[in-house]
């Protein structure tokens, strides 16, 4: 059998069914923002994992306003995801000839019976090496960093689970493949059997009908305490770039309670380093001229030299003002102000 990632075969019409249970809704080439407004029409499959909570992009509340539209149709161009496009078809390609099969793109698809159940496939296979050739399955291509090769020591990580599980939940397919590329250079490969995940399988249809409900409904999902705060921090950032106005908090009691909780971190933070300022003193008192100091012989504390690029702003303006201008921007941001008369009270 010829290994290869099949090319030149003509593309299926929107609208067929393309999988066991999946009908095309878009070709692989279609333009990315009509593929991300066409997403928008139901529950992808990195749409799940975020609203689990397992994913870095995004949560329950972000999936709600992208599909609500009150987010811009943008995507992750940082480096990480660059890379990651770029590599794709590189490891689909290893993927098949390891394999001695066939891959093909496919697009965007939507479960014929649950139409709000949808996926982006990376590579349909044509001849599944674990069956009798005949297509039954797909592989999704995942790039990852090399801090994060832990994740698949025994299998693949959880996000990658949940995404590959709903894939073949939403195409009908009874197993996934999965070719991940750690660091640049450390390829591994993996098969997720839904057989071994049915109650997984039934939660995670059951997690996004009732998400897609809400969405239709237009009621944002409450978040619990331990969502992450990153992640939020973008979101808010994202919805209202533009700022602007007063809004009255007399009733709202959550957000002064937030108020009241920022000034009490902030305090513990100022605490902290006061306390930490004033060990590393007394540590400094007890090496004396030492740079260096044991405990029953063993290493315990030491002064190590760090050096760090600094830059005289000042400087470089007044020697060479082109370069200046041609690498120096100045960037805004918005920082969390509280008047001097509530942080008394508070503290008080």
């Amino acid at each position: 059998m010829t290994t290869a990632v099949q090319a030149g075969a003509q593309a299926p019409a929107a609208g067929r069914r393309v999988t066991p249970t999946g009908r095309l809704i878009l070709p692989a080439d279609a333009d990315r923002n009509v593929w991300l407004q066409a997403r928008r029409s139901g529950i992808g499959s990195s749409d799940i994992a975020a609203i689990l909570g397992i994913s870095r992009y995004g949560n329950a509340l972000s999936v709600y306003h992208d599909k609500t539209g009150g987010l811009p149709l943008e995507t992750d161009d940082s480096e990480p995801a660059l890379w990651g496009r770029l590599n794709e078809e590189t490891v689909a390609r290893e993927w098949a000839r390891r394999n001695r099969s066939f891959v093909r793109r496919v697009g965007l698809v939507a479960n014929v019976d649950r139409p709000w159940q949808m996926c982006t496939l990376d590579r349909r296979v044509l001849e599944c090496p674990l069956t009798d050739g005949h297509e039954k399955c797909a592989v999704e291509i995942k790039c990852r960093d090399k801090m994060k090769a832990g994740q698949f020591r025994k299998g693949v990580a959880d996000d990658v689970l949940v995404q590959t599980l709903w894939q073949a939940d939403t195409c009908g397919y009874d197993h996934m493949h999965a070719a991940v590329l750690i660091g640049g250079n450390d390829y591994r490969q993996f098969v997720i059997r839904v057989a071994d995940h049915a109650q997984l399988v039934a939660d995670l249809r059951a997690v996004g009908e009732r998400a897609w409900q809400q969405i239709t409904e237009r009621r944002p999902p409450v978040l619990t305490a331990d969502a992450d705060p990153d992640v939020l921090l973008d979101l808010y950032g994202r919805l209202y770039p533009d700022r602007a106005g007063v809004v009255d908090l007399t009733r709202d009691v959550d957000t002064q309670e937030a108020v009241e909780e920022y000034l009490d971190a902030h305090q513990d933070v100022v605490a902290a380093e006061r306390r930490k300022k004033a060990a590393k003193a007394r540590i400094l008192a007890g090496l004396g001229g030492a740079e260096a100091a044991v405990v029953l012989d063993k290493p315990y504390v030491s002064l190590d030299e760090r050096s760090k690029e600094w830059t005289d702003t000042k400087r470089l303006a007044e020697r060479w003002p082109e370069a200046y201008a041609d690498c120096v921007e100045d960037h805004t941001y918005r920082q969390i102000s509280i008047p001097r008369s509530v942080r008394e009270e508070h503290a008080a």
